[in-house]
């Protein structure tokens, strides 16, 4: 883990573009480590070859190898992953009131494109992990809802997301206009959520996104 923080910090100091003026010190202070840490940190990069690490008097430049950036790469991309697999943790909130007319309203298109009747409502779930709910859902197709005008009225496309919560099935229902921000997910089921797993405000809860 500290080898990673201190690569990272090389980083964005500059020291993947090249060679870089650092401190042992000023190191140590940022990583909350000792100098005498830090150094050994360096010189085992320097050996494993993810950094080249130049000495002249106190002055110490380092930069960031091929390997060291690739190293890094292979990080981020396995941070991805658990990031981007289909897990949200959500915790409960109200919504405005409005989730019932509008599941109402799309029932027939639920029934027909989820194969579930919908409860009339929604759980609103303010997303904690991963960061916006977008995230867990990039890599996964939406089935689209078509929009539909009824009573002079337009409704526009609904994209839904197939998920699992405690193993009940429902979505998570994102309409093409929409006013809750990208922290907020809404999700539909055949059961009123909040009744069957007992959940309040506050109340936290996974879900599972079905890819």
């Amino acid at each position: 883990m500290k080898k990673i923080m201190l690569l990272t910090l090389l980083a964005k100091k500059g020291a993947g573009a090249g060679k870089v003026r650092v401190t042992v010190r000023s190191l140590a202070e940022e990583l909350h480590s000792s100098p005498q840490s830090v150094l050994r940190l360096l010189d085992e990069l320097e050996r494993e070859g993810l950094i080249e690490k130049e000495v002249v008097g106190r002055k110490t430049h380092v930069c960031l190898t091929e390997e060291g950036l690739k190293f890094l790469e292979d990080v981020c991309n396995s941070i991805s992953e658990a990031i981007y697999s289909g897990l949200i943790l959500g915790e409960v909130v109200s919504g405005i009131g409005e989730g019932a007319y509008y599941v109402r309203q799309y029932a027939p298109l639920i029934r027909e494109y989820l194969g579930f009747d919908p409860y009339p409502g929604t759980l609103n779930l303010r997303v904690i992990f991963p960061k916006v709910v977008f995230d867990a859902l990039c890599d996964v197709r939406p089935i689209i809802l078509p929009g539909f005008v009824r009573d002079g009225r337009t409704f526009g496309d609904v994209k839904a997301y197939r998920v699992f919560i405690d193993g009940i099935e429902g979505a998570i229902v994102i309409p093409s206009r929409t006013i809750h921000p990208p922290k907020i997910a809404e999700i539909v089921a055949p059961v009123n959520l909040r009744e069957k797993l007992g959940l309040k405000d506050g109340s936290k809860v996974r879900v599972r996104v079905v890819k």
